[in-house]
């Protein structure tokens, strides 16, 4: 409280300064806009969410560094923008055409696939370390702006951001192209009866996102290196202003820009411990007052991310259920016949399958997609930690305790969680999530901070690896089975109905908003216990836990597995920790593997491993 009403008073007292720390979040806001103003007009007219829109932005500041030093500064910064524009060319008619009938989860596995794909590619031709830019000709020097000095360079940065507004609204505006682009964008459907040839639409507008994102990356190189983690970095922020803004509003995509530039600059000065998470709270509050963000349209009730409706669930075949007594005979003799790494790999497999089914029980049964679930997993992970540390508890209390801290947690999220549909309750999850993993970073006196929570061996009333290895198996398949029978009963084939036809279920005198609510609350429960599970394994505790990478992997592990099956996500974690474990140690450049796989498997086999298993049973 000092800190805050002694920097106000300096604000206060020195205007010049607050007007400085003004123009660089302006600054910061302009290069924002660059990339959310891309990502705004790519969701508007496919309605895909890009993941890898966040790669165009850092290729962007590689091929300038590179593009620089042989042309000169901005030569170099047009050819990175222009280079950028044909990859993203290249991406929607190699990858993103062939997904475009598929529902938007699989477009979304489709684009975190090219984002390993990129990055490797990336670390392949420029390799491992930072490349700094070199300062912009004729803009390296300071202005005193009411004595304070402001870079040259930041002033211009101000200047783009305006004027790369009234381009595109003369383009949208004052072309047959912006036109054409603006209707596909109210209705698609409509401007394809009209005869509009959507394949080259489509191919213009992400060629145009792309090249925004390329931009904003070349004129980042001035102020910061070029270096491998800008993609995730960048696209988590877009997304936020993209969200905030409304979806495919680029006059809020650049109102959200100014905001969230602005609050940031002066975060930094009166709440250093949440710079992290600022602009997500900022986030959560403009979601839960308006759910479509500042200038968007409200979203009509419609199906979930994982396609057409789907008939009702049938009990699992006769050869199906003798191939999980096999696999469950299997791992409980693994302790005789598997070795000890095959142990503690076998724990992580269990652990990470419960916080997908979880998560699937959220994303396939409920309908709702979440890109923060990670928040769960971390909350039952500290929730056992903190009963070790600071309760003396034992391992068995602890881990009673996690999945009840979670499923509390699931309450709290949830009730605003339900509020919102489609990627505003993405992105509601996201924030959430961030939120959690910004406590776990800064809370330093009871989380530990990044030296996170130690010495949480289980002990030896488990009776050391093998016993733990046998209550992880018995805890990870009684919860396996208890989400299946939530998913079987009347409250699990009301949240089918309210994810295929929320207006019937409505009218029926069911309210989807409370069974979406109580849905959040049991598979955080549940991811809590999984990430229990994982913590004791590991026998320590990190923010790690909680952050974006972790939700990506649940995400990756359900749509891997298949969304559309009770069995997807059990498949897809077990081939995602196995597969990953293998070319991890065996390939050095292994996202691109990795991702290479998870685009074909979004191309060309939108069932998921456990499509690709029923066409196996179909004589």
């Amino acid at each position: 409280m000092d800190h805050l009403i002694g920097t106000l008073g300096l604000l206060w007292a020195e205007p010049s300064f607050a007007l400085a720390q003004a123009l660089t979040g302006l600054a910061g806001a302009s290069s924002l806009f660059l990339v959310a103003a891309g990502l705004s007009i790519v969701f508007g007219v496919t309605r895909v969410v890009n993941f890898a829109h966040g790669s165009f932005f850092m290729v962007g500041a590689y091929v300038a560094v590179t593009a620089i030093e042989r042309l000169g500064f901005w030569p170099g910064v047009v050819a990175a923008a222009l280079t950028v524009g044909l990859l993203g060319v290249a991406v929607e008619v190699l990858v993103l055409r062939r997904v475009y009938p598929a529902p938007e989860l699989f477009q979304l596995l489709a684009t975190f696939g090219l984002v390993l794909v990129i990055q490797d590619a990336t670390l392949w031709l420029w390799g491992p370390e930072d490349m700094l830019g070199p300062r912009a000709p004729g803009l390296g020097g300071a202005v005193e702006v009411l004595g304070q000095p402001v870079p040259e360079y930041d002033l211009f940065l101000i200047a783009v951001g305006p004027v790369v507004l009234g381009l595109l609204w003369l383009l949208f505006r004052r072309t047959r192209w912006g036109v054409l682009v603006r209707a596909a964008t109210a209705d698609r459907e409509m401007t394809a009866a009209l005869g509009v040839d959507q394949r080259r639409l489509f191919t213009g507008v992400f060629a145009l996102g792309a090249l925004l994102a390329g931009l904003g990356g070349a004129l980042q190189v001035p102020r910061e290196a070029a270096n491998l983690h800008m993609d995730l970095n960048v696209v988590a922020e877009a997304f936020v202003v993209v969200v905030v803004g409304g979806m495919g509003s680029i006059v809020g995509a650049y109102l959200a820009a100014v905001l969230i530039g602005v609050l940031h600059a002066f975060g930094v000065l009166l709440f250093p411990k949440l710079t992290l998470v600022l602009i997500f709270l900022v986030m959560a509050a403009v979601l839960v007052v308006r759910p479509a963000g500042l200038l968007g349209e409200a979203a009509t009730p419609a199906a979930g991310g994982h396609g057409a409706g789907e008939p009702p669930l049938r009990p699992a075949s006769a050869l199906l259920k003798l191939a999980a007594a096999v696999l469950l005979l299997l791992l409980v003799l693994l302790p005789v016949i598997g070795e000890g790494y095959a142990l503690v790999l076998a724990i992580d497999v269990l652990a990470l399958t419960l916080f997908a089914v979880s998560l699937h029980f959220l994303m396939g049964v409920g309908g709702m997609i979440s890109f923060g679930h990670a928040a769960y997993f971390g909350v039952g992970a500290y929730g056992a930690a903190l009963a070790v540390k600071y309760l003396a508890a034992p391992a068995e209390l602890a881990l009673a305790l996690a999945p009840l801290a979670a499923g509390l947690a699931g309450v709290a999220f949830g009730w605003l969680c339900a509020r919102a549909a489609g990627v505003y309750l993405a992105m509601l999850s996201l924030a959430f999530a961030q939120i959690a993993w910004s406590v776990a970073v800064q809370w330093l006196e009871v989380t530990g901070g990044d030296n996170g929570i130690l010495e949480l061996w289980p002990g030896d009333r488990l009776g050391g690896m093998v016993g733990y290895y046998y209550v992880t198996l018995g805890l990870a398949v009684a919860g396996l089975l208890a989400i299946r029978r939530v998913a079987f009963a009347p409250f699990g084939q009301s949240l089918r109905a309210g994810r295929d036809s929320p207006r019937r279920v409505e009218a029926i005198g069911l309210s989807v908003g409370a069974r979406q609510w109580a849905a959040v609350a049991v598979a955080g429960g549940f991811a809590g216990l999984s990430g229990a599970l994982f913590a004791f394994a590991k026998g320590s505790v990190f923010p790690s836990f909680l952050a974006i990478s972790r939700s990506v992997d649940g995400l990756v592990m359900v749509l891997l597995g298949g969304v559309q099956s009770l069995a997807g996500p059990i498949l897809g974690a077990v081939a995602y920790v196995g597969l990953s474990d293998q070319i991890v140690r065996g390939v050095e450049l292994w996202r691109l593997v990795l991702g290479a796989g998870i685009v074909l498997l979004a191309v060309a086999f939108r069932g998921g491993l456990a499509g690709i298993v029923r066409s196996w049973e179909r004589p």
